[in-house]
């Protein structure tokens, strides 16, 4: 089915996600703070607006892609905002990773005048973002889901149910968890190859195969060997993931020691001013404490 979709957010991931949007036949109305993306949609077809609050007037339903939970509150709830004219039915799809309990407050906020709130943070970066084969977890009511389902699928590979709103933000936190750590791990593992003498591109091929090898092994090590830290997820965004991760933990009392880890192993990499670098780049971090590099 056909639809009127609002799309707040064309970054990195929002524009090219509102472009497949359009390639799949819907109707698509833009705002975002800066024009020229703006004007890249609306040259692929879709309709420009002024302000958040233009958007809530125009669409039913309405897709946020926006940095962090700040941003996401500001867009609902804020000054000159999706609330303030949205009609009382409109589903909000927060596809922004925030903190779930966070997606929890504004989505009770929202429901006081009559809005719904679906979290579906998404995984795969900026090339999933554009081929549309993003993997998306969703938390909210059941019938909404369901609803939306085929329009969340114009932008995805999967798209997964995960339970009550504030779940979709929670899943996107365990897999920015356990990437982190495997990226670590892999860091770790090639450094003590190159330390120890033998080839680090030899030990990766010969362990990939393995119960070691993973999806982000063969995403990242071939990036730490050759050095390629071009930003697919960049630091400072894990950062802002893991921020999120520990401190929804604080408040459930989970004990996340790795994550803190971590998160401390990528401050490392931002005090060196590598906030911008792919999160393959932890393994600068092992090659600066070990005086080694993996790409020699």
């Amino acid at each position: 089915m056909i639809m009127k979709v609002g799309f707040v957010g064309l970054g990195i991931m929002g524009k090219p996600m509102s472009k497949n949007l359009l390639k799949a036949g819907h109707e698509v109305v833009v705002y975002n703070t800066s024009q020229p993306a703006i004007d890249e949609l609306v040259a692929a077809g879709a309709i420009a607006a002024k302000s958040n609050a233009e958007v809530g007037a125009q669409c039913e339903v309405i897709i946020t892609m926006v940095p962090n939970s700040p941003q996401v509150r500001e867009v609902c709830l804020g000054e000159n905002c999706i609330s303030e004219t949205a009609k009382p039915g409109t589903v909000v799809i927060d596809m922004s990773s925030i903190d779930p309990m966070e997606s929890k407050a504004i989505g009770a906020e929202l429901a006081t005048k009559g809005i719904e709130l679906m979290d579906a943070p998404v995984s795969g970066g900026e090339p999933k973002a554009i081929d549309g084969t993003l993997s998306v977890m969703v938390g909210g009511k059941k019938e909404t889901f369901d609803k939306y389902y085929d329009l969340l699928m114009c932008m995805a590979g999967s798209v997964t149910y995960v339970g009550g709103l504030g779940a979709g933000n929670t899943a996107k936190l365990a897999n920015q968890i356990v990437v982190a750590i495997n990226i670590a791990a892999v860091s770790e593992a090639l450094t003590l190859a190159k330390k120890a003498g033998a080839d680090p591109e030899l030990v990766y091929q010969a362990i990939r195969g393995g119960l070691a090898g993973s999806t982000v092994m063969d995403a990242k090590a071939p990036m730490m060997l050759n050095h390629d830290f071009k930003p697919g997820f960049r630091v400072e965004l894990h950062i802002k993931d893991l921020t999120n991760a520990l401190n929804a933990s604080h408040l459930v009392n989970a004990s996340l020691p790795l994550t803190a880890q971590i998160m401390e192993i990528m401050q490392c990499l931002k005090a060196d001013g590598f906030e911008k670098d792919d999160h393959s780049a932890i393994a600068k971090y092992y090659e600066k404490v070990s005086n080694v590099s993996l790409a020699d």
